[in-house]
């Protein structure tokens, strides 16, 4: 089956449908981040951090760094952070939808 760039994009939101998985990419908007650092930001067992962060690495989302006993984390395309964006966008634009819609009620 060739590449289509359709399969791509259904992945790529696959990936991002968990809420975990976006927050530990917001973490790491500034920069490399070690699990334990990310874990600790987030409030979230380092483990369950670990298993996300093997998803998100699998999709070459994410690429790893070992120092010594730590391994460190970094978005590999910083254009991923323009899908969130974009995605927060759509929901704020129907947030004042609603409220538009509300106050005409009112």
């Amino acid at each position: 089956m060739p590449f289509k760039p359709s399969y791509f994009k259904t992945e790529l939101f696959k990936v991002l449908s968990s809420p975990v998985r976006i927050q530990i990419l917001d973490t790491l908007r500034c920069g490399e981040n070690s699990v334990n650092a990310i874990a600790e930001w987030l409030e979230v067992e380092a483990s369950s951090i670990s298993r996300q962060l093997a998803i998100l690495r699998r999709y070459n989302l994410v690429i790893s760094r070992r120092k010594g006993t730590h391994v460190f984390y970094s978005v590999r395309d910083p254009d991923l952070f323009k899908v969130l964006d974009a995605a927060l966008d759509v929901f704020n634009n129907h947030l004042i939808d609603i409220r538009h819609s509300l106050e005409q009620l009112e």
